[in-house]
């Protein structure tokens, strides 16, 4: 019985943290669950849900209210990706995140992994452009044992946010391992977001 309870109150809480994502833009899955557990008063009921858990959640949350203005919303944020896949044709585009997965929301940023052994080639080519950009580092884990630094770019382009992180070029081969589930992430070419259209 005990269990079904501390099962029901982590549904709760990843059903409220997807909530706060999806309403609030927080992009921080920690910090929206974190957030859901002290609103519904279940700080001390035990542990946490888990990311893959929230996401879920946010897949519901979508399929319940988001309806046909989040089928829309998900395809022009896909559009905006693709533009700018073409744009970055040069450095191998790879679409990640929410925007992939379809859990983009009108916060969402289109996630971009863009590959060259210098990340001041990309700032250079957006700059021949007349493309303003913002640098940004991430962090993100190779191994679960390793976490590296990795330099990119945000720049508004085809009526959307681009954060396109630039990896080495033989880190094309290696996606780095998912926030989400630990699992190596997701990527996507120009060819499979032109298919999700």
């Amino acid at each position: 019985m005990r269990r079904n309870n501390n099962d029901r109150a982590r549904k709760t809480v990843a059903q409220e943290a997807a909530r706060i994502i999806v309403t609030q833009g927080i992009r921080d899955f920690r910090v929206a669950k974190t957030k859901a557990a002290e609103r519904l008063g279940l700080v001390s009921r035990g542990s946490l849900p888990g990311n893959s858990e929230v996401e879920r959640a946010i897949d519901d949350y979508h399929q319940i209210f988001g309806g046909l203005s989040h089928v829309a919303l998900l395809n022009s944020l896909r559009q905006s990706a693709l533009a700018a896949m073409r744009l970055l044709e040069q450095f191998s585009p790879r679409l990640v995140g929410a925007v992939l997965n379809g859990t983009a929301d009108e916060n969402s940023v289109i996630s971009l992994h863009v590959f060259d052994d210098s990340a001041e080639s990309l700032a250079l080519y957006l700059a021949d452009q007349q493309i303003p950009c913002r640098p940004y580092e991430r962090r993100l884990k190779r191994r679960k044992d390793q976490v590296d630094t990795f330099a990119g770019f945000e720049f508004d382009f085809a009526d959307a946010t681009i954060q396109a992180t630039v990896f080495p070029e033989n880190g094309i081969r290696q996606a780095p391992l998912s926030p989400i589930d630990g699992r190596p992430m997701q990527r996507a070419d120009a060819k499979a977001v032109a298919r999700l259209l």
